[in-house]
């Protein structure tokens, strides 16, 4: 299939297929009202073919073996950074344990992710228990994650429906671009340029979102163990490293901790939407072309799924959220086999391509954020 990557484009048209509003994997609520799978509308229709085929071949099947071998690896490496951090004691060095303890909670953060969609455990409340846990290892609540996740995984790319398309920094669409002022604008016009500089305060982002969550007015559910969790997070990473090392080198550490997770994590989600097709607010897709046509893959196999804790394979986790990481690969060739037949776009490119894609797309957007002191009619002309 051809690179889709580079496309820009807003889907308008309220009637290009039926809408489905419901969730992969299993029934798709909307498609009740027909009798038979015959009468489906042929994507409808294709949808569920792959989904029964995926469903027969055991793809949806959970891998505990896999997923324990995983954890175990994190647990060691969580252990041997805390080992070897007091062993160097008052040591520059410490940089060093500090960036491999952000690669590892960001390792963490995609278990946390892949719980959370009940892709590990077979039951639904320990998924969410361990996604709980996960969530605190690295400093976030997970009812706040999961509710931004849930809308997400609904309507990816669409505007006013999806939180994460939404103003935090950046603008993802013009008509929020339009309206920055001040240093919000002066970013904004520079907003591709600085994207990947900028990730590197994610990670503190990330910790002041949960924080303002759980200590919001609103219902919390969890609101107390999360507190607690995160609390217990906190006091367990920072009484050590300020009571070994000099204050300098442990804020030192914590930036570059913070900085390492914040790039990572940011650079692993970005190539998966950004770029892609953006759905106006009045458009109505089927579910399988608003889960294709969204997202973007990432090749490169074995290694691109460890470095991005299978998210490298984001068109087939939009179709079945619930499928554990190891089959996604499998799933993959069915899903693009559906595709060519359906003439539905599947995008993948490289990791540096996608990158490349991200920039430029946010660039076009931070145009509109128009310098306030340029004249309006010389900017007018400037156009045509």
């Amino acid at each position: 299939m051809p690179e889709r990557g580079a496309l820009i484009a807003t889907v308008s048209s309220p009637a290009l297929r039926p809408s489905l509003t419901g969730r992969a994997p299993g029934t798709v609520p909307g498609l009740q009202q027909y009798a038979g799978t015959r009468d489906f509308p042929p994507i409808a229709q294709a949808y569920l073919e792959v989904s029964k085929t995926i469903r027969e071949r055991g793809l949806l099947k959970r891998t505990p073996w896999f997923y324990l071998i995983v954890g175990a690896a994190l647990a060691i490496g969580l252990a041997a950074c805390a080992t070897g951090s007091v062993l160097l004691g008052e040591s520059w060095f410490q940089l060093l344990i500090a960036g491999g303890l952000g690669v590892l909670f960001t390792q963490v953060a995609f278990l946390a992710h892949e719980a959370a969609h009940r892709q590990i455990l077979s039951a639904g409340p320990g998924n969410d228990r361990l996604a709980r846990f996960l969530a605190a290892v690295v400093g976030i609540s997970y009812s706040w994650w999961d509710s931004k996740h849930s809308r997400h995984h609904a309507n990816p790319n669409k505007v006013g429906r999806d939180p994460d398309i939404e103003v935090d920094t950046v603008s993802f669409v013009a008509e929020d671009a339009a309206k920055a002022r001040g240093l919000r604008a002066f970013i904004t016009r520079r907003q591709g340029w600085l994207f990947f500089p900028l990730l590197t305060l994610e990670g503190l982002n990330l910790h002041l979102h949960s924080v303002r969550h759980l200590f919001s007015a609103g219902p919390v559910k969890g609101r107390w163990s999360e507190i607690g969790l995160l609390g217990l997070r906190f006091v367990l990473l920072l009484t050590p490293l300020f009571w070994l090392l000099p204050v300098g080198m442990a804020f030192a550490f914590l930036g570059v901790q913070l900085a390492v997770f914040g790039l990572y994590m940011g650079a692993t989600f970005a190539p998966n939407h950004k770029g892609m097709p953006v759905i106006a607010p009045e458009a109505k897709l089927d579910f399988f072309s608003k889960q294709v046509r969204t997202s973007r893959n990432v090749a490169g196999g074995w290694w691109a799924t460890w470095l991005m804790g299978g998210l490298n394979y984001q068109v087939e986790h939009h179709l079945f959220p619930s499928m554990p990481r190891p089959h996604l690969a499998k799933a993959r060739r069915m899903v693009r086999e559906q595709c060519a037949r359906l003439a539905v776009p599947y995008t993948e490119t490289s990791l540096w391509r996608s990158y490349g894609i991200v920039i430029r797309y946010l660039n076009r957007v931070g145009l509109a954020a128009r310098d306030p002191f340029e004249c309006p009619i010389a900017a007018q002309f400037g156009r045509r």
